[in-house]
């Protein structure tokens, strides 16, 4: 079965996936005594490649630490111009998206997530490259920080497939028509 590359992540109403300072603690929905994880752990069944860009890297290890890096039972490859020593779980590429996609596309496995951040988004939307769209939209408007989408992207019609709403947070899933 063919690999899908899936950019999943968590949206402001308007746009935003960081706030003005960077930030996502705002990724909470109405109540801060929700539970549920608005369908993230579904999610993770399915995918076994993470790719994200330096800067996204940088949070989860100044947050998690290395002994705690959530994602160890998937292979994360960091995209970035200054590359690190890989580990086991985490390899650094510095090669240009499309053509590192693509290789990763022609091996076997389960789908791709594309974690972040936006840079790293926008070079796969702008290649048409995205099979699935699947965005968390939090009920808030923050009026600054870093946005999801540029406007060096192209116009790409997408079809929903599912879209439910839990604690004010909309889980939508859009494929490429």
């Amino acid at each position: 079965m063919k690999r899908k590359v899936i950019l999943y992540m968590a949206v402001s109403l308007d746009g935003y996936i960081t706030d003005k300072d960077g930030r996502t603690n705002w990724r909470n929905g109405e109540s801060e005594f929700y539970q549920g994880d608005y369908g993230k752990s579904g999610f993770l069944s399915i995918v076994d490649t993470v790719i994200m860009g330096k800067n996204t890297y940088k949070k989860i290890m100044d947050k998690e630490g290395a002994d705690n890096w959530p994602y160890k039972d998937m292979t994360t490859y960091v995209i970035t111009h200054l590359p690190d020593e890989d580990t086991e779980a985490i390899k650094f590429v510095n090669t240009r998206m499309s053509t590192f996609l693509q290789k990763l596309l022609q091996e076997e496995g389960k789908d791709i997530w594309i974690y972040g951040g936006s840079d790293i988004a926008n070079q796969v939307i702008r290649e048409n490259m995205v099979d699935e769209y699947h965005l968390t939209i939090h009920p808030i408007i923050l009026g600054g920080g870093e946005r999801l989408f540029n406007d060096k992207n192209k116009e790409i019609k997408l079809h929903l497939v599912k879209n439910v709403a839990k604690n004010g947070v909309i889980d939508c899933l859009y494929e490429k028509q």
